[in-house]
């Protein structure tokens, strides 16, 4: 997508051909900062540290991370101790768990002397697929959107989202903005309310400078006013992404997904959410019961960074000093609350038959 009319990715490979660049996303909005990667440890850690996020972005960055280990070291025991080591750095996206699965299955057969080459091959290929399964998306959901605008000709059509499911949330394009970019390019009005998702911000602080920078016309609102806009009718439907979807349709989200599913479903407000196929998790048949929900430091809760008047970045306590706080990440959306799943194969419901009749391979990738 665009930034002010030039074109960006958040991940690429850097001009020496084997290290990688990635968008430091805790540097936004206020600054647009490039990092570069060059071994796997700093791959590990922008993921934990969250200098990229977003489940897409993070089998991504992954992928390369195994990439740059087998430059340092072809072994058998280096694919392991890279899997190992990027794989615990963040429990619920399940894209992690994919993009590792894939690289050790094209890396284990290899000599070492081949590792290297094939290993960024697959990583690029991972890139290269999300932008393409995104693309899907985004064609899949426009028709939602076109939907709406028949209806109301000559009026925006007005689409909430959560978090940050945009391009900085993938390779290019986002999930639940792939969609809105679209049509936004094919000439529908369309605005986004942006809930700012605290803690961490990802809608005013990552979702709003995309959309901004591209140019998508759109407003910033507390998480608690999108009830409000639905029962006075200024919400169309709600596009939301996810970092896993269980085999009965279960979507887990960033926290406050929930909140908006009930409030879309009191209002009659279609709820749907975007998700790339790799996000789909045959091994989880119960959402609710079985994904693991991600508690983060407390800091995140306690603590605000922003721009101050005079141009300083701070970081400011917002809670009393001795005040417990939790930290939950992530929370289950039952699939009943789901008008659909929006897919690179179509807009699905959100149940085991119709997830298994539109990825079979899904299936087969969970058992083994």
């Amino acid at each position: 997508m665009k930034v002010d009319g030039r074109h960006f990715r958040s991940i690429w490979r850097s001009a020496d051909g084997w290290s990688v660049d990635v968008i430091d996303q805790r540097r936004l909005p206020h600054e647009l900062v490039i990092s570069k990667l060059t071994n796997v440890a700093e791959a590990a850690e922008a993921i934990r540290s969250m200098v990229v996020r977003g489940a897409p972005l993070i089998g991504a960055t992954a992928a390369y991370g195994m990439a740059l280990a087998m430059r340092d070291d072809k072994s058998d025991v280096a694919i392991e101790r890279s899997y190992l080591r990027l794989f615990g750095t963040r429990p619920t996206a399940i894209n992690l768990k994919w993009a590792l699965d894939e690289m050790r299955r094209v890396l284990r057969p290899l000599p070492p002397s081949a590792r290297s080459d094939a290993a960024y091959a697959r990583a690029d290929d991972i890139a290269e697929e999300d932008v393409v399964i995104n693309q899907g998306i985004a064609r899949c959901g426009l028709a939602l959107i076109e939907a709406i605008a028949a209806k109301k000709p000559g009026e925006v059509v007005n689409v909430l989202t959560h978090c940050n499911a945009g391009w900085l949330a993938t390779v290019d394009w986002g999930t639940a903005t792939a969609p809105i970019y679209l049509a936004h390019q094919r000439g529908i009005a369309v605005h986004v309310w942006v809930d700012e998702t605290r803690p961490r911000n990802q809608g005013a602080a990552l979702t709003a400078w995309e959309l901004g920078h591209h140019g998508v016309p759109h407003t910033v609102i507390s998480d608690n006013a999108g009830g409000h806009l639905m029962q006075h009718g200024r919400v169309d439907l709600v596009i939301v992404g996810t970092d896993r979807v269980a085999a009965n349709g279960d979507v887990c989200n960033k926290i406050g997904t929930y909140l908006k599913a009930l409030a879309a479903s009191d209002n009659g407000v279609p709820f749907y959410v975007a998700l790339p196929s790799p996000t789909i998790d045959f091994s989880v048949a119960d959402g609710l019961a079985q994904i693991p929900i991600e508690q983060r430091g407390g800091e995140e809760v306690t603590h605000m960074t922003g721009r101050t008047e005079d141009g300083r970045i701070e970081t400011v306590r917002i809670v009393p000093e001795g005040s417990p706080v939790a930290n939950y990440g992530f929370d289950v959306t039952p699939a009943r609350l789901v008008s659909g799943l929006i897919t690179e194969r179509g807009v699905l419901k959100a149940d085991r038959a119709s997830l298994a009749a539109a990825f079979p391979e899904r299936i087969a990738s969970a058992a083994e």
